[in-house]
């Protein structure tokens, strides 16, 4: 690769949740929702795609705006403002069909353009035989998150569905899980279905109900059905069949790493929210994509991605967060790094909600114009940052391949802050190097932690105490010389 790549992926000015991965020709594509940094709901911006080729997954491309909501048809009864979680597929006919669904309604609907990034066009509404939009009467199951599959016979199937605590909507649409209908060769009317396939009562005593989310793969002989638990994780069942016989696999991935490393949903190691994401093959590797909280809010995401792994008997075993997710393996353990690639950051047990100040964020507003900024501003000075350092804050980055002999880090900071700053290879684990942190200036500015860090794949966790609060832009390995 050209150069290292982080989590999150793309840069740290662009907010894509709910990514769903595809490899079209030489390149993997990323299509999710949208969100505005500092927005107030989800998915506010317009749908834009990110490619990378599928030899460099440092190269990410800004492919622009592929469908606005304006090109959606104007409703006077619903006010649909948003456009949430989409999934494409390329058809028979060769051309791409981008399913989606907005704000305020429970109806699916279906963009389609004959390239995988360009201007995507309205094509129509999911629909019965006879025309009638599905979702709209008393009775159906709501529609919500489209996930568009189809297989090697050529059939296709449309999943979705909701299932909050409530039975149904103010309209008498049901919530009962994910269901699935065949679709004609058109793309857009119902052949056979929707009927139910995963319940939401199934593993709901284990946290691993279905909430959303759904999205389907086939690997070798087995489809693979991943779908949200709500804040908890990405999960999976799997079958032989692409609309039946599903069994539950586990836990893939989650952000706040519950369920592995001793993290649990009440002592999460990063913010819980909504989790939506697939899973692609690039050069025989999988990868499950899935996207993180920042600045304090369920509204502003960003995509992150893992590699994932099978056993012999096509199990996938969940993998933990990491910062180096697409890099191929750990970053390496020397240079400089944005403090915005924390894989993990929480706070000790004993710190009451109100006082867990830190937080990603950045200063400048939502970028919407990401060509002209492109070419307007150096690429390699983050724009995200760690903000609010306060006392009892875990930040963590994992992994780093430490092959010199390392001598000291340095951090840009600034704040007003009185404490100490640890630096430790583990959350837990004992400090190996620390610095008093007096701080009382706005403008960013460096500091210096001595340290001696082994040889070998190594985590990288500062730990603050103290007084005040602080933020952090970058930190560096210096080597002896």
């Amino acid at each position: 690769m050209k150069k290292q790549v982080f989590n999150p992926y793309l840069p740290s000015y662009e907010y894509i949740p709910d990514g769903e991965p595809y490899v079209f020709g030489d390149r993997l594509y990323v299509y999710g929702s949208h969100d505005r940094f500092g927005g107030t709901k989800y998915c506010e911006n317009d749908y834009v795609c990110w490619s990378a080729p599928i030899n460099d997954l440092s190269d990410w491309r800004y492919e622009g705006v592929i469908y606005r909501k304006s090109s959606h048809p104007e409703d006077e009864v619903h006010k649909r403002t948003c456009l949430y979680a989409p999934d494409v597929v390329q058809g028979a006919d060769g051309r791409y069909y981008l399913y989606y669904s907005m704000s305020d309604s429970s109806i699916m609907s279906v963009a389609v353009c004959d390239t995988p990034a360009g201007e995507y066009q309205y094509y129509g509404d999911i629909r019965d035989k006879d025309g009638t939009i599905v979702g709209n009467r008393a009775g159906d199951f709501h529609q919500f998150d489209p996930s568009i599959f189809i297989d090697d016979d050529g059939r296709i199937y449309l999943y979705s569905g909701f299932a909050p605590g409530k039975a149904e909507d103010e309209a008498g649409r049901r919530f009962v899980g994910c269901h699935v209908s065949e679709l004609e060769q058109d793309m857009l009317t119902i052949k056979n279905g929707p009927t139910l396939m995963i319940p939401k009562e199934w593993k709901k005593e284990e946290g691993a109900a279905y909430f959303e989310a759904p999205s389907m793969r086939k690997i070798k002989d087995t489809y693979y059905f991943v779908y949200s638990a709500r804040v908890t994780g990405l999960f999976y069942y799997y079958s032989k069949y692409p609309d039946r016989d599903f069994v539950f696999g586990g836990r893939i991935h989650s952000t706040s790493d519950i369920g592995i490393n001793g993290h649990t949903e009440e002592n999460p190691c990063y913010a819980r929210g909504n989790i939506h994401g697939g899973i692609v093959c690039i050069n025989h590797q999988y990868y499950i994509f899935d996207h993180r909280h920042t600045n304090h809010s369920s509204y502003q995401r960003q995509g992150v991605a893992e590699p994932i792994f099978f056993d012999e008997n096509g199990q996938i075993e969940q993998v933990e967060a990491t910062s180096c997710g697409l890099n191929g393996g750990p970053l390496a353990g020397k240079g400089t790094y944005p403090a915005y690639i924390a894989c993990n950051l929480f706070y000790q047990k004993d710190i009451p909600n109100e006082k867990r100040l830190a937080c990603m964020t950045q200063d400048v507003e939502d970028i919407e114009d990401i060509v002209t900024w492109q070419q307007e501003h150096d690429e390699n000075i983050p724009v995200q940052y760690l903000h609010a350092v306060s006392d009892g804050m875990i930040a963590g980055y994992k992994y780093f391949l430490i092959e010199d002999r390392i001598k000291e880090l340095t951090l840009t900071i600034r704040g007003q802050a009185n404490g100490t700053l640890e630096v430790a290879l583990g959350e837990e684990a004992q400090a190996i190097g620390k610095t008093e942190i007096v701080c009382n200036d706005m403008e960013w500015h460096k500091i210096m932690i001595s340290i001696n860090i082994p040889q070998g794949k190594q985590a990288l966790f500062f730990r603050y105490y103290g007084e005040g609060s602080f933020d952090i832009q970058e930190f560096s390995f210096i080597s002896m010389d």
